[in-house]
């Protein structure tokens, strides 16, 4: 069984999660444990919930593995990240950090924060007194997001992923190792003879990676074709549920009519074997010294039959399937029967294994950097804290024997002295918390008796708020206060404006409220209400800038039924402006005084400014109860399930005329929503200005009389 010093290499594909734990014995890597936890369903099919089926098949792997907790080493789809390779000038090694950030800024398509990314030189290149010559740096990124995406399951069932690499780059890793160690080891690059490269093809479920390299230098690319498109072409054709065209495709030669299904199957192989001669030939546009001698192919599609001799016949190159590992040890493993029907797709999890366990060509990793601080302090912080104890108690024994030896040699003078004075400072300390408790309860004293004693009409102004709303609401006046039924008095015709809700809310500034949309729809409702009314509007009005200073604005919240299309003009949003808007601008409020006299004052007087209808809605037809309507009674027993229309006469049993009143009246009702600014003015503030008005009034009339009548004196 592993060690310590094991490593997991774990790839999460679209059919099966795929495990493979490895050891260094010496100088050759042992693969002793392995899984493959294939899922009860494709990722990428409709029905499947991808997170629970990741998350159960990690939990398998846990149960069935008691050495998970080693190092960690898990990839990513290629198509998921982005690998770039590029040739720097000759220039400085200790400047090719800065040469690779400028080049990361320039190939990768998002802000360097929002990604993760590293980079390497790779092999083969040469150094020269400190300088990089012939060299070639590989860029991977991969968007943050994405990273903790793929880490998040690994997260949840509590896994520390130590290395998160791309799937091509790992494979590459296997395949150095395993088959061009020799070149690796043995031989030096030489960018004008390079050595013969090789095709690796791993055809996944939903895509496929293809790799060339000769060891030393990677392209890669990503194709959107893989195993499940095979599946699809045979649901299509031959009609037949996913699961059972996906066991056909594997058994194939097995079937009843195996040419009918390499017929069907024959355009996809089509399209992979278009997709790979573009891509080699894109390959070879670029890199016009390289020569391609074999092709390898990796992942279970390849099993499928025919499909290796067909990509022979149509590409021209040797092709062997990757379905065993020249340099990798461990018959337990290896000679499982599992683990060689799945060989072809452990080559991932082999290169994650290698890289982890410090044999890979390529070393990079793609854990955010966060994540590694974050652990790296944490692993740190038992000795930073053994650390700390370590100073604290010899900072404590040595304070103690200091102490001690003070103490022996030194007589304190000053102990009385400063038991006097400390004894003097509590006393002192006890008296002023008297003392202040004293003086707060004198202030508190002295405020209840102004408040009892004094005139402190400001007690009064919510209430007056209260009651001049109370006026301001417009109705109907009715004999003996009493509602009238809706059959003597429909609700179309009752003026009567229905308060729901009054909110407030306090400004310490106004203009905070009085915004430029506010200003806009006020002016345009002042236009309307003077249009309505014949309101002469002041000269200044178009240049007001609203409120300002501390103030309160009041909300009410209301309805009518005052909307018959009959009343054209006088109805709707209008009705509101006759009636509320004009009387919080010109009715005035008769009010009782803090000493029982009555006075009369102006909206303006009370503080009220700015009245405004804040919406303009269309009335909305809605069910009324009717109170006139009883179940009971000998009309609502006779009406048919289909109903009658209101007022609908019937003729009783003994001929008797019947008026059917139906439960709910159908109605135009208009909801609205009215604010206005109150700036609280005290009764005694307003009486003054009412004094100061009167005088001004007067002294204006006198000198009017003097101008007026003519000097008689001679």
């Amino acid at each position: 069984m592993a060690g310590s010093a094991g490593v997991w290499g774990i790839e999460i594909g679209q059919s099966a999660l795929k495990a493979l734990h490895c050891v260094k014995d010496g100088d050759e890597i042992v693969a002793d444990q392995f899984d493959f936890v294939e899922y009860p369903k494709i990722l990428s099919q409709p029905d499947a919930n991808p997170d629970e089926l990741i998350a159960e098949a990690i939990l398998q792997l846990l149960d069935r593995n008691e050495s998970i907790r080693d190092k960690v080493c898990i990839s990513v789809p290629g198509q998921s990240g982005l690998a770039k390779f590029f040739k720097p000038p000759p220039v400085d090694l200790k400047k090719i950090a800065d040469i690779v950030r400028y080049e990361a800024k320039q190939q990768i398509p998002f802000e360097l924060s929002d990604v993760i990314w590293d980079y390497q030189m790779m092999p083969g290149a040469q150094i020269q007194e400190g300088y990089a010559l012939e060299s070639e740096v590989g860029l991977f990124a991969m968007k943050r997001e994405q990273a903790y995406r793929q880490l998040a399951p690994f997260d949840e069932a509590d896994m520390q992923v130590d290395l998160v690499q791309l799937a091509p780059i790992a494979l590459y890793n296997a395949i150095a190792y395993d088959r061009m160690h020799e070149r690796l080891e043995n031989e030096e690059f030489d960018a004008d003879n390079p050595p013969t490269s090789t095709v690796i093809l791993s055809i996944g479920t939903d895509s496929s990676d293809l790799i060339i390299t000769n060891g030393f230098r990677i392209w890669q690319r990503s194709m959107p074709i893989g195993g499940n498109h095979f599946t699809r072409q045979l649901t299509k054709d031959l009609k037949l549920t996913f699961a059972k065209a996906e066991h056909l495709k594997r058994n194939a030669r097995e079937a009843v009519d195996p040419k009918l299904v390499f017929q069907t199957m024959r355009p996809v192989f089509n399209d992979l074997v278009t997709e790979v001669q573009r891509s080699i030939g894109f390959f070879r546009s670029i890199d016009k010294k390289a020569e391609i001698t074999e092709l390898l192919v990796t992942g279970n599609t390849v099993k499928m039959p025919g499909l290796a001799a067909y990509l022979g016949k149509n590409l021209g190159y040797e092709v062997q399937m990757l379905d065993r590992f020249n340099r990798l040890g461990g018959d337990d493993v290896l000679s499982i029967p599992t683990f060689r029907d799945n060989a072809p797709t452990f080559a991932v999890c082999y290169g994650l294994c290698l890289q982890g366990l410090g044999m890979s060509q390529v070393h990079t990793t793609l854990v955010p950097r966060e994540i590694l601080t974050q652990r790296m302090i944490r692993a740190k912080k038992p000795w930073a804290l053994l650390g700390l104890t370590a100073i604290l108690i010899g900072s404590t024994v040595q304070y103690g024997l200091t102490q001690r030896s003070w103490a022996t040699t030194h007589d304190n003078v000053w102990k009385s002295a400063k038991s006097a004075v400390t004894d003097m400072s509590n006393h002192s300390s006890e008296e002023k918390t008297k003392d202040a408790d004293l003086e707060s309860r004198l202030l508190f004293l002295n405020s209840l008796g102004e408040e009892i004693t004094g005139d402190n009409d400001e007690r009064l102004l919510w209430l007056e708020l209260f009651k001049t709303i109370n006026e301001m609401i417009p109705r109907d006046k009715y004999e003996d206060g009493k509602l009238p039924s809706p059959r003597e008095k429909p609700y179309k015709d009752r003026i009567d404006i229905h308060i729901t809700d009054i909110e407030t809310k306090h400004f310490d500034d106004l203009s905070i409220w009085y915004t430029e949309i506010l200003d806009k729809r006020y002016k345009e409702e002042m236009m309307n209400y003077a249009d309505q009314t014949g309101y002469v509007l002041p000269e200044e009005f178009a240049e007001d800038a609203g409120p300002t200073e501390e103030g309160w604005v009041i909300q009410l919240r209301g309805y009518h039924y005052y909307n018959s299309p009959e009343r054209m003009g006088y109805e709707g949003s209008n009705h509101v402006r006759r009636h509320l808007t004009k009387n919080f601008i010109e009715k005035p409020i008769t009010l009782t005084g803090p000493n029982g006299e009555k006075e009369t004052f102006t909206p303006q007087e009370l503080g009220i400014s700015y009245p405004l209808q804040l919406d303009e809605k269309q009335p909305v037809l809605v069910q009324v109860r009717n109170p006139d309507y009883d179940p009971n009674s000998l009309a609502a027993r006779m009406v048919p399930s289909g109903g009658l229309p209101p007022g609908q006469e019937l003729i009783g049993p003994d001929g008797e005329t019947l008026v059917y009143d139906p439960p709910t009246l159908e109605e135009l009702r208009l909801d609205f929503v009215f604010q206005f600014v109150w700036k609280p003015t005290p009764w005694s503030a307003r009486m003054e200005a009412k004094r100061l008005a009167a005088e001004e009034a007067a002294a204006a009339e006198a000198e009017n009389k003097t101008l007026i009548e003519p000097d008689v004196t001679m």
